[in-house]
């Protein structure tokens, strides 16, 4: 047997294994990060509800200046959607499904590439003098055994994303108070 054929072997060996691996793997991941905001909740709420400020203190919009985004449906209700176009950071769409007012925002995201979604929301709890702000997200990445890996490396992925968000959403809010 020729060295190239046995590489070639061992290759696909190794691309199975991975393969019927990721099978076995979690196809669910969950993405979670808090800060603690000096504020009410009541002054913080209209910077989530609004996906047009989400630009102020989101850290994908800093990443791309250049991001094309589009917004439909009605202003800071339910059905407010968000959609962009971004060379460095993927295209995507983002619906609010749900809305608490001063409470909690809860919307559907979509990268249309990958074929995947996920649900994320956006709570406030409030206390004496200041709210926690809790980002969370999750999704089911299905039955690619390739996405499973994904799903055990989502927190590391976008997890940085939402704390540095919080960070400047806390920053934008408390300057303004």
């Amino acid at each position: 047997m020729t060295l190239l054929k046995r590489c070639l072997i061992g290759l696909l060996f190794i691309v199975v294994t991975l393969m019927i691996i990721g099978l076995f793997l979690p196809s669910k991941y969950s993405v979670e990060r808090s800060i603690v905001i000096n504020a009410p909740a009541n002054e913080i709420y209209p910077q989530l509800v609004d996906l047009r400020k989400w630009r102020q203190w989101g850290v994908w919009f800093e990443r791309d200046l250049q991001m094309s985004i589009t917004y439909t449906g009605p202003d800071n209700e339910v059905g407010m959607k968000s959609s962009w176009k971004s060379d460095t950071e993927g295209d995507g769409e983002m619906t609010i499904t749900a809305l608490v007012p001063n409470k909690q925002v809860t919307y559907h995201l979509y990268f249309p590439a990958f074929e995947m979604g996920s649900t994320g929301e956006l709570v406030l709890q409030e206390q004496a003098s200041s709210t926690t702000v809790t980002w969370r997200d999750s999704g089911d990445v299905g039955n690619n055994p390739v996405n499973r890996y994904f799903a055990l490396v989502m927190d590391s992925m976008i997890g940085p994303d939402f704390q540095q968000g919080l960070k400047n959403l806390k920053n934008l809010v408390e300057k303004t108070n």
